[in-house]
């Protein structure tokens, strides 16, 4: 890798949307002459990025984006990098809806600006331009988020700073993955939307109630009450239990009583003179406030 190469590589998230199109000069003396050059290059010398992370283009909004197009031309260049042995060959890191609605709109040129990229900066800066510019689907903006963290490394609160989102939206739509493929299909069809399916993250039987949401058109608070219901229900089945001794109702007394200062619910689990104390929570945002509650208590 050159030196130039790293720099790119190594600003990454830091370097902002103006530094990926080229409005941050490259001063480096190892860069090629025409890095972060701009130029009108053929529509047929591009190729899609394979790893976009963007699966789905809509078709309405690429039509309306054409329209504009032909009206007032492409504003914002493409951000591409030379495909190494293929000549006239660019690959796009940034900007294949662009690229897409000039083709529809019949255009035979498109600003470009040039980027000697590594594979790694191109699927960074790839996922960072379509989170930052595009509404995603929840799934797909999930998974964006744990590529830049499987990937590349990065913690949930670097993501968040990169993306404008708060650590608490990254890890919410992060756990969204964990779901039921049924569910995820729910979504992915528009049938279910993200709000509803968080409500079924920690849910005992998330495909009968996503199926029951989608049946009955819910709204998202009705979603939660009825999530909400069936995980009490799960749970008064789980505690319900004979009390075979004095021992087993001071435990019972316990566990109310630490459920109702910590608002959330406390089981106790006594094998003798150990045990286990167990506290359930449903968000990040439950465990901060418990966290918050316990420390003022110390």
């Amino acid at each position: 890798m050159t030196t130039a190469q790293k720099k790119t590589a190594s600003h990454g998230l830091g370097r902002g949307l103006n530094a990926l199109f080229g409005d941050e000069e490259n001063t480096t003396a190892e860069a090629p002459a025409n890095s972060g050059s701009r130029r009108m290059m053929p529509v047929d010398w591009l190729k899609p990025n394979p790893n976009q992370p963007r699966t789905h283009f809509d078709k309405d909004a690429l039509a309306e984006l054409s329209e504009s197009i032909k009206q007032h031309g492409v504003l914002q260049p493409l951000l591409v990098r030379p495909i190494p042995e293929a000549g006239n060959r660019y690959e796009i890191v940034a900007g294949e809806r662009r690229w897409r609605a000039s083709q529809i709109a019949q255009l035979h040129e498109v600003p470009v600006t040039i980027q000697y990229l590594t594979d790694e900066a191109v699927m960074e800066l790839a996922l960072i331009e379509n989170l930052q510019r595009e509404d995603l689907g929840a799934l797909e903006e999930a998974e964006a988020y744990e590529q830049l963290m499987k990937r590349f490394g990065h913690t949930q609160d670097r993501v968040a700073q990169a993306v404008g989102k708060s650590r608490s939206h990254i890890a919410n739509m992060v756990r969204l993955l964990g779901l039921p493929e049924p569910v995820k299909q729910y979504m992915r069809d528009g049938k279910l939307t993200a709000g509803h399916a968080r409500t079924l993250v920690t849910a005992e039987d998330p495909i009968a109630l996503a199926e029951a949401m989608v049946q009955g058109g819910l709204s998202v608070r009705e979603a939660e009450a009825v999530t909400n219901k069936a995980k009490g229900k799960a749970v008064a089945k789980k505690q319900k239990k004979p009390v075979a001794n004095q021992n087993d109702a001071n435990t019972a007394l316990l566990e109310r009583e630490m459920t109702n200062i910590l608002g959330l619910p406390v089981s106790i689990e006594s094998k003798g003179k150990s045990g286990k104390l167990v506290i359930e929570y449903d968000t990040l945002d439950q465990l901060d406030d418990v966290l918050k509650r316990l420390s003022q208590r110390a």
